[in-house]
């Protein structure tokens, strides 16, 4: 048969690192193709190279049976090929309409026909189903709403080749859900669609057939109607993967976090209305809810990257409502912060630089105002070990040039590694694959049995069914209830979330 894409063994490096090792990628017409693996297996490398971000060293790449060569972008879209980046390619301050049509004006006489851009997108808006306000500014719009943006970019195009790399990371679960129909129908219109993922549930809802790379290599393709969740995993880590987490039981000790009658205010609304929570340790706190609820701007909040106007919060019993960063990280606090790449890390520091930024200053790393660049690096390397941090270059790698998954796991092996006391783990597992799931599941169990104090905020209900001692929800900015995870169910989580039911004890 005569596929709509082949990749043949394709080899790419970046310095001693081979990122895609002869891999072979044969698509079908009209196909959803998930492309599975561990984070740093080669995925979005092997992506980028079809959509001419990378050239490969070696192999070549076949469409509609003819061999092309791409170089950049822009040979891509010649070619009919889009792709959806997992950290979107959008200018802030631009309208969703200028950003759309950024590299493929429509001019006449040197003037940019806005009237039949505007035409075309409604058309495609209307057809599509994805609604979103052409005039709106990019920083005033949802995450998902972006994400609808690449999307109409791609289309705009008309682009028949469609690459999503990972589109679900950042997006709630009826924006999950809606993007999977949008796939569908994209497919239905004899469009192909390659999805970059390692959600494994996905992939058994919308995939055709799956295609599996580890550490660079191809591993095999598979029909995903025939071919397990169970089985899918162990090909992509190259062992059995447990899906269930080993939780012992421990006896909490004394309250080591407290918030009492917490508001914020902003833009002329409430946005936290009397937040009042504790944690213990030994414990891990769970804090449910549809994204937009408060969740976000709370964490700000007891962290200190907005400032606090009524309400006490409490560490290691001081009062830390006014202090510094700085100060409360050294009174116990660790973070693992939402958004890894605003305020996780630095993108442009390497890797070294990136887990002492926050403790530099410290005896264990300078001395008399000079660092210890040694005992930086030693640090360094044993947290590289110990996280299995994936880096081409060690220590020495530029954060920028890791994937996403090891960014995340540089910043939870940093946090845990810190002297503390509490733990917020905000979204820890975003953009993780199942094996690395599973790790960093097992580390916050263990700083659980440490008897350090976890606050842990997800989007994952089965992440907050399965850690959670306690689980709380949140919606509109309060905590509407309470619940036991060995006496609750999705059912009665998702009645709170949604507003449906209220009542602090269940």
């Amino acid at each position: 048969m005569t596929y709509k894409i082949e990749m043949n063994h394709i080899t790419k490096v970046f310095g001693s690192l081979v990122a895609n090792d002869d891999v072979t990628l044969k698509v079908k017409p009209a196909e959803i193709h998930a492309l599975l693996g561990e984070n740093g297996a080669g995925k979005s490398t092997l992506m980028s190279i079809l959509f001419g971000l990378y050239q490969a060293e070696d192999g070549d790449i076949i469409i509609d049976g003819e061999k092309v060569t791409i170089l950049n972008p822009n040979d891509a879209n010649d070619l009919g090929i889009g792709m959806v980046h997992q950290h979107f390619k959008l200018v802030d301050t631009f309208s969703v309409l200028d950003n759309i049509i950024l590299g493929a004006e429509d001019t006449k006489y040197g003037v940019i026909s806005y009237e039949e851009a505007r035409k075309k997108l409604e058309n495609l808006i209307e057809k599509y189903h994805l609604k979103v306000e052409l005039d709106a500014l990019i920083k005033d719009i949802t995450v998902g709403q972006q994400q609808r943006v690449e999307i109409l970019k791609m289309l705009y195009r008309d682009s028949n080749i469609l690459i999503f790399d990972e589109p679900t990371a950042v997006l709630t679960p009826q924006e999950i859900h809606d993007l999977m129909g949008i796939m569908r129908n994209f497919a239905k219109e004899g469009k192909t669609i390659i999805l970059i993922t390692h959600k494994l549930n996905e992939i058994k809802e919308v995939a055709d057939r799956c295609t599996v790379l580890r550490r660079g290599k191809m591993i095999g393709t598979v029909n995903v109607n025939e071919t397990s969740v169970e089985e899918m995993a162990t090909m992509m880590v190259g062992r059995k993967v447990s899906f269930t987490v080993n939780k012992p039981d421990v006896k909490t000790g004394e309250v080591v976090f407290s918030v009492e009658n917490l508001n914020l205010e902003g833009k002329g609304k409430k946005i936290l209305t009397d937040i009042n929570l504790s944690v213990h340790r030994g414990e891990i706190v769970g804090i449910a809810g549809i994204d937009g609820n408060g969740q976000t701007e709370f964490v700000q909040a007891i962290t200190g990257l907005i400032p606090t106007h009524h309400g006490k919060v409490m560490l290691n019993g001081e009062d830390i409502t006014k202090a510094s960063i700085r100060k409360k990280y050294e009174i116990g606090m660790s973070h693992i912060p939402e958004d890894r790449q605003k305020h996780g890390v630095v993108l442009d520091f390497n890797l070294e630089s990136n887990m002492v930024i926050q403790n530099y200053y410290q005896k264990q790393f300078q001395r008399k105002s000079f660092l210890k660049f040694k005992q930086i690096r030693e640090y360094t390397n044993n947290l590289i070990e110990k996280f299995d941090i994936r880096s081409e270059r060690g220590a020495e790698t530029d954060l920028r040039s890791m994937s996403g998954g090891n960014q995340q796991k540089a910043i939870l092996g940093r946090e845990i590694s810190r002297n503390h006391e509490l733990l917020i783990a905000v979204q820890p597992t975003r953009g993780l694959d199942v094996g690395a799931i599973e790790f960093i599941h097992k580390q916050l169990i263990e700083e659980r049995s440490r008897q350090k104090g976890i606050l842990l905020v997800s989007l994952e209900l089965d992440e907050i069914l399965d850690l959670s001692d306690r689980i709380l929800v949140m919606y509109e900015g309060e905590i509407v209830a309470e619940l036991d995870p060995k006496k609750t169910n999705y059912d009665e989580i998702g009645l709170y979330m949604s507003g449906g039911k209220r009542g602090l004890k269940a």
